[in-house]
């Protein structure tokens, strides 16, 4: 069972208690970095959202069920105080606790419980370990969360339009991730320092790391299959786990960009503890 799949079961089994990501990624066996990841590129979704939104829509039930004890249903949520209940409750569904209480579930986006089908594209190419030097990066980035991940193609071709002759290599670089499941994405070439850039252009430093290098052989609109196998399937089986540092996407001159074939490669890097 993958580790996504271990944490659904887990948060389905115990969202009533008072669990946190830490408390999950304990119970499924990896670092809570590394269960974000994970759960992220399972689901399209991060364990925190996702369990936040389980809880409240829960609560959204037990109210629109005629709960009279705002209150009561606030600390079965996992909630301290009925002001800041009311408040998440709030941004989750566009209306206060009492309105749901009075008028039901009608028009409300419940957060539904999500059943996983594993969709693992396994490496052609057993993956291998590298150790690779200091990594500046500059190009187009952006904030993304969630469906918003559709967009990053349209980095690239922005990124196209300042570099008139395609670079030997380029990098699609994922940083800055937090629990909520947002994250920067740049698509970018390296360079040698940060000045004289195009207007507009994000950087970042990527810092001498040990990875793991898989290659990608499928179109690259099926590279999240990819992603699935090597976080759910091939870093626990090789008691590899993710660090908490950039992952890269490397493009090379096999990579056709007008077709979307001809290959990638995908770096993620690794903690100190692994075993060499």
């Amino acid at each position: 069972m993958s580790a996504a799949r271990r944490a659904l079961w887990y948060i389905e089994s115990h969202h009533a208690a008072p669990i946190a990501l830490a408390d999950v990624a304990r119970v499924v066996g990896v670092s809570p970095f590394h269960l974000s990841r994970v759960f992220q590129a399972s689901t399209g979704t991060s364990l925190v959202r996702y369990l936040r939104g389980r809880r409240l829509s829960e609560a959204a039930r037990q109210l629109a069920g005629g709960a009279r004890d705002i209150l009561q249903v606030a600390l079965d949520a996992g909630y301290a105080s009925h002001p800041t209940f009311t408040r998440a409750f709030s941004e989750q569904f566009g209306r206060p606790p009492e309105q749901v209480r009075a008028q039901g579930l009608d028009s409300i986006a419940l957060v539904e419980a999500i059943k996983l089908h594993d969709d693992a594209l396994p490496c052609a190419q057993p993956p291998r370990i590298v150790n690779a030097d200091t990594l500046l990066v500059a190009g187009i980035g952006a904030r993304h969360h969630g469906a918003s991940v559709a967009a990053i193609p349209s980095q690239w071709q922005r990124l196209a339009l300042h570099c008139p002759t395609a670079p030997e290599v380029s990098y699609g670089v994922c940083c800055n991730s937090d629990n909520d499941g947002s994250f920067d994405y740049i698509a970018g070439i390296g360079v040698a320092g940060f000045a004289a850039l195009p207007d507009g252009w994000q950087t970042v430093r990527i810092p001498a790391h040990r990875y793991v290098v898989a290659w990608h052989a499928g179109h690259i609109s099926a590279i999240r299959s990819t992603w699935y196998w090597l976080l759910n399937h091939y870093l626990p089986a090789s008691g590899l786990s993710l660090a908490d540092a950039p992952e890269l996407e490397r493009y090379d001159a096999r990579f056709d960009a007008h077709s979307g074939h001809g290959g990638v490669e995908i770096w993620l890097p690794l903690t100190d503890t692994n075993p060499t």
